[in-house]
């Protein structure tokens, strides 16, 4: 029983919220955001296509050998390091709890 406190009321002390507990989960959320909308604005609505020129003396060079634009693969990357921060966030979080 503390001094100010009545018969049945009992304080117990509340950790005090450190500003990065709110601000490493926005910022991850941002970045997330930020990724998606990256990727969104990357993604090609066009359909190319190629044929066969054989007398042509240019060497054909592809884009990287994938089927998705370069922004959408930055946007893409930007958005899994988002998530990477979250995920580190909601485990640092539970490994506090306990």
């Amino acid at each position: 029983m503390g001094e100010h406190n009545t018969h049945g009321e009992q304080r117990t002390p509340q950790p005090a919220r450190k500003p990065a507990a709110v601000v490493v989960p926005l910022l991850g959320l941002i970045v997330v955001i930020v990724g998606v909308v990256v990727a969104w604005n990357g993604m090609e609505t066009n359909v190319g296509w190629f044929a066969y020129a054989p007398l042509s003396n240019e060497v054909f060079v592809g884009d990287n050998g994938s089927f998705i634009s370069k922004e959408t693969q930055l946007g893409l990357g930007i958005a899994g390091i988002g998530l990477l921060l979250l995920a580190f966030w909601a485990g640092l979080a539970m490994g506090r709890r306990r």
